[in-house]
């Protein structure tokens, strides 16, 4: 399937602020990559106050506009936009104006948990964020270990008005196996609403957008890819997106034979 434009809401490409690219030589070959992959606009989301980085609003800002200048400089068709992958915290309201939201007016954030778990302040902090008027977007929650033991946390999260983003390699199998089950499971009950690449220049952390696409097309009809990529464009123009359809996920019953 063709699409006009493919908005990458989760990438790691801005050089030497994170565990991303580590040289500018490296972020335009991720850049070249994403332009094959069929991607038009990148959303930039270094880590921000996880245990190893904070990337301050305003450096992101201006980090994100010379990079915008070196890919125009050599005429790569991409257009990249400043943004974080916020860090859950307890007091993450307390830096509320120092956080990026996916949209200019911050209707709409990338919210990171740690991979271990999810904490016990999470409901109180997406109930705070959204009433900043922020909606938070919960990503790669597939894999998360909190999450895989209990799919119902997520349902929760959805349920109080937040928003999830699987991982394109996540749902291909570069995590493996269990990952993409579950990567599967969130789309077949409607508890993720985007697909974006989370992109590294690492080993297995590459663009494989496009490919995800076009395989929840194969898996659920081309209605569902062309929703994840509107909803893309929607949340990076500040306009209304919002969890529909969605359903808890059983847990399969386990047999034993004696």
């Amino acid at each position: 399937m063709q699409f006009e434009k493919i908005v990458d809401l989760h990438c790691h490409i801005l050089p030497g602020i994170d565990d991303g690219s580590k040289s500018l030589e490296s972020s335009l070959q991720l850049a070249n990559e994403a332009v094959r992959d069929g991607v038009t606009h990148i959303l930039a989301t270094p880590h921000h106050l996880d245990n190893d980085y904070v990337n301050h609003a305003q450096d992101v800002i201006r980090d994100a506009a010379a990079f915008q200048a070196e890919l125009d400089s050599r005429k790569i068709p991409l257009t990249v936009f400043p943004s974080q992958e916020v860090h859950i915290n307890g007091d993450l309201v307390e830096h509320y104006d120092d956080l990026l939201g996916i949209d200019e007016d911050k209707k709409y954030m990338l919210l990171e948990f740690p991979h271990g778990e999810v904490p016990q302040y999470a409901d109180r902090l997406i109930f705070d964020l959204k009433k900043q008027g922020t909606t938070p977007v919960i990503v790669h929650p597939e894999r998360n270990k909190g999450i895989q033991n209990d799919l119902g946390l997520l349902y929760g999260f959805i349920q109080n008005g937040a928003l999830a983003q699987v991982t394109a390699t996540s749902y291909m199998g570069g995590f493996g196996d269990h990952v993409k089950e579950i990567s599967h499971q969130l789309v077949e009950h409607n508890l993720v609403q985007i697909v974006a690449s989370d992109a590294h220049a690492l080993p297995g952390r590459k663009f494989v957008l496009s490919e995800a696409l076009e395989q929840i097309a194969a898996d659920f009809g081309e209605g569902k890819a062309r929703e994840f990529e509107e909803n893309a464009e929607n949340l990076i123009n500040g306009e209304y997106v919002a969890a529909h359809d969605y359903s808890p996920i059983k847990k399969k019953k386990k047999f034993f034979f004696f």
